[in-house]
């Protein structure tokens, strides 16, 4: 049993924009839960070097979809392994970043199979968890874009891809005001706590 009195170990996925604190609190999320942490892939690749402007349009669409299937890979392997999973991103980021980066009417890729594929994704996870914009400052890496703008049109994306496709007691949004790290540790355990009072409530019943 964990921290949280949860007996089956908890699958979790963070979503939304860039900045607002989805690696730390994954990584520090995954270390309190002892589970597996699959990090960003496109974030990776940025940090090796990859230069998205290099790509063509067609390069970029598959890119996206490479990035979609190996997280979905390394959620496997998670599960597999440990039966629980912290996600720096969740299934519907990948879709967010097909809409946002316009592939909606791409020829040879079905956005209808894409919101198919992902949406069916998002059910390995107990939650997912939307971060706040905006509650941090957004500072230079050398990896993502500065731009606040750019940051909030992807962010708003992905809250209403959470809030037209996700169940209530799947999604959840993080409150603005918590900015500190162990704050944040704290809610999310509450939130765990509350998914297994009610799976036990569940059984009883």
């Amino acid at each position: 049993m964990s921290r949280t009195g949860i007996e089956r170990k908890p699958r979790i996925a963070f979503s939304g924009s860039a900045g607002i604190g989805k690696t730390t609190l994954a990584q520090a999320m995954a270390e309190r839960l002892q589970v597996p942490y699959v990090d960003e892939g496109m974030r990776r690749r940025l940090e090796s070097g990859l230069d998205l402007h290099t790509l063509n349009r067609e390069q970029h669409r598959d890119l996206l979809l490479e990035l979609a299937d190996e997280a979905q890979q390394s959620l496997e392997e998670a599960l597999s392994s440990a039966g629980g999973v912290v996600a720096d991103r969740s299934p519907l980021d990948a879709l967010a970043f097909w809409l946002h980066y316009g592939f909606v009417h791409d020829k040879e890729v079905s956005t209808d199979a894409i919101v198919e594929c992902q949406l069916h994704r998002c059910r390995s996870f107990d939650l997912i968890v939307v971060l706040p914009w905006g509650a941090l400052p957004l500072r230079s890496d050398g990896v993502r874009s500065t731009n606040p703008w750019l940051q909030l049109q992807f962010h708003a994306l992905a809250m209403g891809l959470a809030q037209q496709f996700l169940p209530q007691e799947q999604m959840i949004f993080l409150p603005k005001a918590l900015t500190g790290l162990h704050d944040r540790i704290d809610w999310m355990e509450m939130q765990l706590s509350l998914i297994e009072k009610r799976r036990m409530e569940d059984a009883r019943q």
